[in-house]
């Protein structure tokens, strides 16, 4: 291989990862968003239900927050597949031009720690509370629509 195909490489190379991590760091400030969205929904969810009587609100808003939660879940799983797709398998077949591996050895020595229980995947972890989240609100969307029919029986 020449001097000037390996410095090619090379460049590509950093190229890539840089745009990798600049993605990663897309994705955190994504889920940095959704969580302080959701907090806040659930903020103005507990104000009505403490300030008003009427339980529309409540119902319209935690349908609002099970959507926020649903869009959460799809955008990390989107950015997960992108990050391990587009970026981390270009990355390792252009590992095999260069005299060492980073990422693949990272990958490597993450598993083994994962395997050993010494890891916790941060992104699962995310999906883990949104889906906490979206129960949230689907029992704040049950009680409310609970407390409707209620209403709606003791009228009749």
């Amino acid at each position: 291989m020449e001097k000037e195909e390996k410095f090619l490489i090379i460049e590509q190379y950093r190229v890539y990862s840089e745009a990798k991590e600049s993605f990663i760091g897309r994705n955190f400030q994504t889920n940095r968003f959704y969580l302080v969205l959701s907090l806040v929904l659930f903020l103005l969810l507990y104000i009505f239900y403490a300030l008003t009587p009427s339980v529309a609100p409540i119902v319209v808003g935690s349908i609002i927050g099970m959507a926020v939660c649903v869009m959460w879940w799809l955008n990390l799983d989107s950015y997960q597949f992108l990050i391990k797709i587009k970026y981390a398998k270009v990355l390792e077949e252009m590992e095999k031009f260069l005299p060492f591996s980073p990422y693949k050895r990272e990958y490597e020595a993450f598993q083994e720690a994962k395997k050993d229980k010494k890891a916790i995947v941060f992104s699962d972890f995310q999906k883990f509370l949104a889906i906490i989240l979206f129960c949230i609100y689907l029992i704040i969307f049950s009680n409310g629509i609970s407390s409707l029919l209620m209403n709606l029986i003791k009228i009749y």
